[in-house]
């Protein structure tokens, strides 16, 4: 059993930005920050199966591919790279790329590649606030600047970049070629409402993925059967132990999380292992004639 208030681990990157603000007062010296990655509390804990992190872009990230289980196994990895991702912001003329105008051979790739014209045939999508997108593994796909995405992933970091806008990092276009799914994106992801208070984004074999959006003063049981992740968008919360804000987050497994929603609500982003939405993931804690309010005074949540 385990409730954890997750580490938050600030990456710098050469794309990131300075200013994390309101998702974290994180700074470094070194450079601008690019992402964020939430670990488990103790660094000793068993590695999890998901990896969830904020992404921050002041200039376009690489034109990138990653592979699935297969190919990650053939050489040396424990998984591939399947992930989704959550716009939580973004400036008016912010951008992804996912996947090709067109289908291509893999030699017609692999020229692309090395001659740089990938930048021509990959499609370019405008995004804004709550949009959602999933890319699945070998989807060629690259994020553009003044964006902040919440993203949720099959914990591994093989990437294989296609084109670096003139950064002159290593290019992997043998293997970018090998797995790459050289043609249009899927069609665009659409929510599932499943209560009032959950919204599906994703599910597929390696992770479930939704929105919640919990009343102000309101009361909830998480059952976290499996490895659970739950990001906080807005609003705040106590969660089991641990008071939690726009930033933070919760990891928790084996185990029933005890939720109660501040006085301005809370919108989180819930992502767990298993593939299918799980049916009693979020239960309303009410009796009758017991009011939010007194539930909050019975678990000792601040009002």
């Amino acid at each position: 059993m385990a409730i954890e208030h997750a580490r938050a681990h600030a990456i710098p990157k050469v794309w990131g930005v300075v200013d994390l603000r309101p998702w974290s007062n994180a700074r470094d010296d070194s450079g601008p920050i690019g992402e964020i990655w939430y670990e488990r509390a103790s660094k000793a804990a068993e590695d999890p199966s998901l990896l969830i992190k904020l992404l921050f872009t002041n200039q376009p990230l690489s034109i990138q591919v990653h592979p699935d289980d297969a190919f990650a196994h053939s050489i040396g990895q424990p998984s591939g790279k399947t992930e989704a991702w959550y716009v939580l912001s973004a400036m008016p003329d912010a951008k992804v790329a996912l996947g090709l105008h067109e289908r291509r051979t893999p030699q017609q790739l692999r020229d692309a590649l090395e001659n740089g014209s990938i930048l021509d045939l990959v499609e370019w999508h405008p995004v804004s606030a709550g949009d959602v997108i999933f890319i699945p593994a070998g989807t060629i796909h690259a994020i553009g600047p003044g964006l902040v995405i919440a993203e949720i992933q099959q914990r591994s970091d093989v990437t294989f970049r296609m084109f670096d806008f003139g950064r002159n990092r290593e290019l992997h276009v043998e293997s970018a070629v090998a797995v790459a799914d050289a043609g249009p994106s899927k069609s665009p992801v659409q929510g599932l409402r499943l209560t009032d208070e959950r919204m599906l984004l994703v599910a597929n074999p390696h992770f479930v993925f939704e929105r919640v959006d919990l009343a102000q003063n309101s009361a909830w049981l998480l059952e976290a059967e499996q490895e659970t992740w739950l990001l906080i968008v807005s609003g705040e919360a106590r969660i089991g132990p641990f008071d939690a804000s726009a930033g933070d987050a919760i990891f928790a497994r084996f185990d029933r999380v005890n939720i109660c929603a501040g006085a301005i609500g809370m919108v989180g982003l819930a992502a767990y292992t298993g593939g299918k939405p799980v049916p009693h993931l979020l239960q309303r804690i009410r009796q009758p004639g017991v009011t939010d309010a007194t539930l909050r005074r019975d678990l000792q949540v601040p009002t």
